[in-house]
């Protein structure tokens, strides 16, 4: 794990091509992707998932985890126990979605070993603190636009939260400094939306 910050932020393409260069050469063929609300996860966990060989990997996004807007680091913690350890050590896994409408725990997923695997939300990199050779992406977007694509994207549905999240995502980035975690450093470009739903 680095203990210091990447090199400069690279573009969307330059930096799926260092990942799957990365997570080719490493054997957990875990990849974190990492960063604030609004900076461009999604879109990037999209393009890195679709352009992974043979479309061998699978995706599970923090926000289908968190259990409701406090829940940043159980969130983390739940996909670490459940999903991210069992995986690295090659056993069967499993994870529980969280249904936002009804504030409550919903279908719980299972997962079997052997395909690689993208983790992508805030706190991504604390679900998977206990991986050796697992590939760090942290995503980065100025706070203003990051702020813009959040609310933009939940149709009024983060508006009264954003607030709320940023702080809790504030003292999760104080506490453990994630971003000096990073293998890779990527800043997406203005005009590209982040699309993941609720708070990651």
């Amino acid at each position: 794990m680095r203990d210091a910050p990447a090199s400069s932020p690279l573009g969307p393409t330059a930096a799926i091509a260092a990942v799957l260069a990365g997570a080719s050469a490493r054997p957990a063929q875990l990849v974190l992707v990492d960063g604030p609300s609004g900076a461009g996860k999604s879109t990037f966990a999209d393009r890195l998932l679709a352009a992974w060989p043979a479309h061998a990997a699978r995706l599970v996004r923090l926000d289908q985890v968190y259990p409701g807007w406090h829940g940043l680091d159980p969130g983390a913690e739940r996909l670490r126990r459940d999903l991210v350890d069992p995986f690295a050590r090659g056993a069967p896994a499993r994870w529980r979605r969280w249904d936002w409408s009804a504030d409550a725990v919903a279908a719980v997923e299972r997962m079997p070993p052997g395909r690689p695997l993208i983790v992508e939300g805030c706190g991504a990199f604390a679900a998977g603190a206990d991986v050796e050779g697992a590939v760090r992406v942290w995503v980065t977007a100025p706070d203003g636009l990051r702020r813009r694509r959040a609310l933009d994207r939940d149709d009024g549905g983060f508006d009264d939260y954003w607030d709320l999240w940023e702080a809790q995502w504030r003292r999760h980035v104080a506490r453990d400094r994630p971003d000096r975690r990073a293998d890779v450093r990527v800043r997406v470009p203005s005009g590209v939306g982040a699309l993941a739903q609720r708070a990651g």
